[in-house]
C-alpha cells in the first residue's frame, strides 16, 4: 500500500494517508492551540498510534475512538489504561517497543525513545509504560515519528533497520530535543526529509524551525516545515 501524505495538525499530531486508510499519530486535536478547526473532528480515522501517554499526545483518544470507531495501538501499560478509560477492548492493539503489528497492508512498529510517560486519569496521573517512537512502513517507504524523545546514539540503528524516508522530530527544547540535537538525530537516522514537530505550541518551547533548518544544512538534510493543516506528499 502506498504512503501518500503526512498532514500536520500542530504540536506532535499528524495524519498519515495511505491508500484508503487514515492513521493518526499522537492526535491531540481538541485543546491543541495550533490545530486548525478543520482537523479537530476527523470524519475518517482508522488507526491511532501513540508514542506515550502525556495529555498533549493521548488525551483526545477516547473521544476520537468513540466518534470514528478507529483502533488504537499503544504500549501494553497505556493500552490497559485506555481500556479502563472506556476505549472498547476490541479496538485496542497492545504492543511494545521492538515489536510490530500489521494493519491494512502496513507495518506499525514501536522503537526505543528516551522520555517519561504518564496518563491523566480522574484520580490523577498514573504510570503509562515507557515512551516510544513510531515507525509506519509499506515495505518501500517508512515514516519515523520520534515522539518526545531526547537524543540517543542508537537512533543510528533505527535508521539502519527501518531506513525512514521522512523523520518527524521534536525541536522545541525544555521537554525534548532542541534544534541542534534534533538535527544530529536526523543525521543518525539518515532520513531524506526531516519535519519539525513539538514546537511553537507554548512559550516554553523555544526551539524554532529556522534554527533546525540551519543545523540540518550541515548534514545536507532537507527540512520540510509544515504549517498546521498543510501536508507533505510522498514521491511516486
Amino acid at each position: 500500500m502506498k504512503l501518500d501524505s503526512i498532514t500536520y495538525a500542530g504540536h506532535s499530531a499528524v495524519f498519515v494517508k495511505a491508500g484508503n486508510l487514515v492513521i493518526a499519530i499522537d492526535p491531540w486535536l481538541e485543546g491543541n492551540p495550533r490545530c486548525p478547526n478543520s482537523l479537530k473532528n476527523p470524519k475518517q480515522l482508522d488507526l491511532i498510534v501513540l508514542s506515550h501517554g502525556h495529555a498533549d499526545h493521548a488525551s483526545d483518544v477516547t473521544r476520537l475512538v468513540r466518534e470514528t470507531n478507529c483502533c488504537v495501538a499503544a504500549t501494553w501499560e497505556l493500552a490497559m489504561i485506555l481500556i479502563k478509560e472506556g476505549v472498547p477492548e476490541s479496538r485496542v492493539m497492545a504492543m511494545n517497543k521492538g515489536g510490530s503489528i500489521a494493519f491494512g497492508g502496513l507495518r506499525i512498529a514501536l522503537t526505543h525513545a528516551h522520555h517519561s510517560s504518564s496518563y491523566d486519569t480522574a484520580s490523577g496521573p498514573v504510570y503509562a509504560g515507557e515512551a516510544c517512537g513510531v515507525v509506519i512502513s509499506n515495505g518501500k517507504h517508512s515514516i519515523y515519528h520520534a515522539g518526545d524523545t531526547a537524543l540517543f546514539s542508537e537512533m543510528e540503528l533505527i535508521g539502519e533497520i527501518y531506513r525512514p524516508h521522512v523523520a518527524l522530530l521534536p525541536i522545541g527544547d525544555r521537554f525534548t530535543m532542541d534544534p541542534l540535537q534534533a538535527a544530529r538525530a536526523a543525521k543518525f537516522i539518515g532520513c531524506k526529509v526531516a519535519i519539525p514537530i513539538h514546537y511553537k505550541t507554548f512559550d516554553a518551547l523555544t526551539g524554532s524551525a529556522e534554527q533546525f533548518k540551519q543545523e540540518c544544512m550541515r548534514f545536507d538534510i532537507d527540512v520540510c516545515e509544515l504549517q498546521p493543516g498543510s501536508s507533505f506528499t510522498f514521491p511516486a
